[in-house]
């Protein structure tokens, strides 16, 4: 499994603890698949740009197809607008793949749903190694975790990670996760706003 499956996976299983936004978990999902693609050398970042590489693409049909959307001219694409572009609707397309392959499976029960469906991860051995990456906090995962609202046990302490480029990663998810709540709450003071002024005094 790639990052972005094993971090969808994680916060499938956590949804019923943590409420995580579909729009914080896009963003999130882009930013590990541009980290896997670092670490598989079909990328590298130059300052706050993406820079691609020769090398191919992990084997993975979501991960071809992030590959194949990476901007191969200059000036390459900054980190920044790619997570807002490869990150539209990334979370649903996530759930609509590990459905067609059998990881995630309709829920039995329970209130609560992920997305518009209930849904849970099946007992996979990719579940479970997801589950092995949660339980060690790996550092990639328990960052980008964070980054939408997900705290494993040790969520006082930062990760540090050994490649900068991951760092320049992780950094502007985080800064990208938090302009999105500000444009939530921009929108919902004004929408408070037209609603008082409708409603008259």
């Amino acid at each position: 499994m790639t990052t972005a499956k094993d971090l969808f996976t994680i916060a499938v299983d956590l949804a019923e603890e943590t409420s995580v936004g579909q729009g914080d978990l896009s963003l999130a999902l882009a930013g590990a698949e541009l980290i896997d693609l670092i670490g598989a050398e079909a990328v590298s970042v130059d300052g706050d740009r993406i820079v691609p590489g020769a090398s191919p693409a992990p084997d993975d049909q979501l991960m071809g197809e992030a590959a194949a959307a990476l901007v191969r001219q200059e000036p390459w694409e900054r980190i920044e607008d790619w997570l807002w572009r490869r990150g539209r609707d990334l979370s649903a397309a996530y759930q609509t793949a590990l459905e067609e392959t059998g990881e995630l499976t309709p829920k039995r029960g329970g209130r609560l749903s992920f997305g518009s469906e209930r849904v849970e991860a099946a007992d996979t051995n990719a579940r479970r190694r997801a589950a092995e990456r949660w339980e060690e906090q790996e550092p990639v995962l328990a960052a980008l975790a964070s980054a939408v609202g997900i705290e494993g046990e040790d969520a006082d302490e930062e990760p540090g990670f050994d490649d900068e480029a991951v760092t320049t990663v992780v950094a502007i998810v985080h800064d990208a996760v938090m302009e999105l709540e500000a444009v939530r709450q921009r929108r919902s003071i004004e929408n408070a706003a037209f609603a008082n002024v409708w409603r008259g005094p």
